[in-house]
């Protein structure tokens, strides 16, 4: 049996159509429910009613990229989005982005001073290494030949200092809105095996292109584009610590029961309301 839901607008409403929960998707991941938070019936309707609705998330931070390469360097593991993406603009104001690059002691002076988040005073963390990485890869980026897909940019990316797989792919799909590569955040990562396209024993430090190529599939499967699924799952993730807790409680449970296959659907029984 299929399920709907419908999407209202100051224009009127729509209606859309679904497979039933039980249809199998991909290989080991069925459809579930629209409204059984992670499903991938649930992310799809997430990106149509954003994408409709004309909420569609902006992901480029800079204007060139160099700038969308510092932006995606100061973030990342360990660093709050707001407060990468303060340090960012706090380098952009000194113009030390671009043109002549400041050397690596003058980048860590630079991020040692407090930065004002969201009304409070924060310090950034890991000044240092951060400023090593700055001075070492942006001028190499300056002088970057043409790329023709965010596979080819994120691959050349690579072999910079402080930038890995996540990284290169994060500044890939920012600045060519790539579609051919995965940025595989945590919360990625963690949806992905809770519906059962990731398998357990993966992992992003040793089967980064393996787990890529199991994320594209399912945004090809449900005919979304990976750049707008990966955005809308982290955006929900990262702004809902209720939503991630879920999350991480049911893999707890399902990591601490022998019983059931890492290639089995998972699917958490958390049922939303759509207005």
């Amino acid at each position: 049996m299929t399920q709907t839901a419908t999407i209202f607008t100051k224009s009127g409403s729509i209606q859309m159509e679904f497979p039933s929960p039980d249809e199998m998707l991909l290989r080991g991941v069925n459809w579930g429910a629209i409204d059984a938070f992670p499903t991938p019936a649930y992310w799809q309707y997430q990106v149509l009613a954003r994408r409709i609705e004309g909420r569609s998330l902006a992901y480029k931070l800079g204007r060139t990229l160099v700038e969308e390469v510092a932006a995606c360097l100061l973030g990342g593991h360990g660093i709050p989005a707001a407060v990468g993406i303060a340090a960012f603009e706090m380098l952009r104001r000194r113009c030390a982005i671009g043109g002549t690059c400041p050397t690596a002691s003058q980048f860590e002076a630079w991020l040692r001073e407090p930065l004002l988040v969201g009304g409070r005073e924060i310090r950034y963390r890991f000044a240092a290494q951060k400023a090593r990485y700055l001075a070492a890869t942006l001028p190499i980026v300056q002088a970057a030949p043409e790329f023709k897909s965010g596979i080819q940019l994120r691959d050349w990316l690579i072999r910079l200092p402080g930038i890995g797989p996540k990284t290169a792919s994060w500044v890939a799909r920012n600045w060519m809105d790539a579609d051919d590569v995965a940025i595989l955040d945590i919360h990625i990562v963690r949806v992905g095996q809770l519906i059962g396209l990731f398998p357990l024993g993966l992992t992003v430090e040793r089967h980064y292109r393996e787990l890529e190529v199991r994320f594209l599939e399912l945004s090809r499967a449900l005919e979304v584009r990976a750049s707008e699924l990966d955005a809308v799952i982290w955006y929900e993730m990262a702004s809902s610590p209720i939503t991630a807790r879920v999350v991480i409680d049911q893999l707890q449970k399902f990591r601490g029961n022998k019983g059931i296959s890492s290639q089995k659907t998972r699917q958490p029984n958390v049922e939303l309301t759509f207005a």
